[in-house]
């Protein structure tokens, strides 16, 4: 497995690359709604990369969720793609955490073409 970090890294590219190429689209929801979905789609990677509701629960706790949610989020028996999505993950790994880490938006990066 890769760590967050690193698949950043790689994604991010990716990212700039296709925005270049659709620099001239005037959809702002589409990008909006793509750029969530990468989020949720990594913080998928972390759920499958802790594979076990301990060490989940312990990850949850260490990103500031209370013990009774973080456990009650870990042992929810759900798939990683439903966990992304939910508020547990979103107020775990929230978008600015993801901004630290230097994911780049969609949104942001056409506004700046944008503006050029």
């Amino acid at each position: 497995f890769r760590n967050l970090g690193q698949t950043i890294n790689a994604l991010n590219p990716v990212l700039r690359g296709w925005t270049s190429y659709f620099r001239l689209t005037e959809v702002i929801g589409v990008l909006q709604d793509l750029d969530g979905w990468i989020r949720r789609k990594l913080r998928c990677q972390l759920w499958r990369q802790w594979k076990r509701p301990a060490t989940r629960n312990k990850r949850l706790q260490a990103r500031g969720l209370d013990g009774t949610r973080a456990w009650r989020a870990a042992s929810n028996g759900r798939g990683p793609w439903w966990n992304a999505g939910a508020s547990h993950m979103n107020a775990a790994y929230p978008k600015r955490f993801l901004d630290t880490l230097g994911l780049v938006s969609l949104l942001a990066t056409q506004r700046r073409f944008q503006q050029v």
